[in-house]
């Protein structure tokens, strides 16, 4: 044993605990934990905390704050920076189990752990391999939950939702699709990396109600305002709606010339809804 760390097995003791159960708070993400020539190391401080917040007697390890206070967001990301797909969906389950929807898990679990793994590779605290690895566990996630935001039903209209030529974050793509899903609206899901002119093909193929550019990149804002130029000249009356990280103020928001720039995703939505309801009464 590392000083200042315990082993799994002398965890398990001092919780009074099958072995299996310490290993299953690890893998749920509920017991933060780092992986030593194959063997799992919990630190002296990380134990007490998980202590101070379990509680004691039977119910030692079941977290007891509720879903919008638990930190399932920072316990996801230590288990994405691992590249620990079992134990990310543990957290999945976990936070869901606790009363999170689906859509929660998306917008307060997923990705706030992607924003900050960014933040981190993007000021050297993390190498751009854990942030890759990262992104790989996320994408099995969406592969596994987008199917339980499919809403059936008449369609509420399409939304075209693309990230502009440069942009690489298709996963934030995908997850605002699913979202898009679940609300009732039937997605033209074009990806990341779209040249302006695609924008304007699938927004001529199918009359959308928007479309919606997402920027997650500063670098790619001219992009995105070249994107949002082809929509206007090549179809005209479209609305454009634009969102991400990049658009961090109404400068940048208006530098690309979008019609709207919601601040989150509930704001998108409420906006989509309004803009059927101006389009049938114009």
């Amino acid at each position: 044993m590392t000083v200042g760390h315990h082993t799994l097995h002398e965890v398990a003791e001092l919780l009074g605990v099958h072995y299996m159960t310490a290993y299953r708070y690890v893998r749920h993400g509920q017991l933060s934990a780092e992986k030593v020539d194959g063997e799992w190391r919990v630190t002296v401080a990380d134990l007490e905390a998980f202590r101070e917040g379990s509680g004691s007697g039977s119910s030692r390890g079941v977290p007891g704050r509720s879903r919008r206070t638990a930190p399932w967001a920072e316990r996801m990301e230590a288990r994405l920076i691992a590249g620990d797909g079992s134990g990310a969906w543990g957290v999945v389950e976990g936070a869901m189990s606790a009363g999170a929807s689906v859509d929660r898990v998306y917008t307060e679990v997923i990705a706030p752990a992607m924003v900050s793994i960014g933040d981190r590779w993007a000021a050297g605290e993390l190498d751009i391999a854990a942030e890759h690895r990262a992104s790989a566990v996320v994408q099995r996630l969406i592969g596994r939950l987008g199917p339980m935001l499919a809403r059936r039903g008449r369609s509420r209209g399409v939304i075209v939702v693309g990230a502009p030529a440069g942009e690489r974050h298709s996963i934030v793509v995908s997850m605002l699709a699913d979202l898009l899903r679940a609300a009732g609206w039937e997605v033209s899901d074009l990806g990341a990396d779209v040249p302006g002119e695609s924008f304007v093909t699938a927004a001529a193929e199918s009359d959308p109600v928007a479309v919606i550019l997402s920027v997650t990149d500063s670098a790619n804002l001219p992009a995105a305002a070249e994107a949002c130029a082809a929509i206007r000249t090549g179809r005209a009356g479209t609305i454009v709606i634009a969102g991400g990280h990049a658009l961090v103020d109404s400068a940048a928001s208006a530098s690309i010339g979008a019609d709207h720039c919601p601040h989150d995703v509930d704001e998108l939505l409420a906006l989509l809804g309004q803009l059927v309801v101006d389009s049938r009464s114009a």
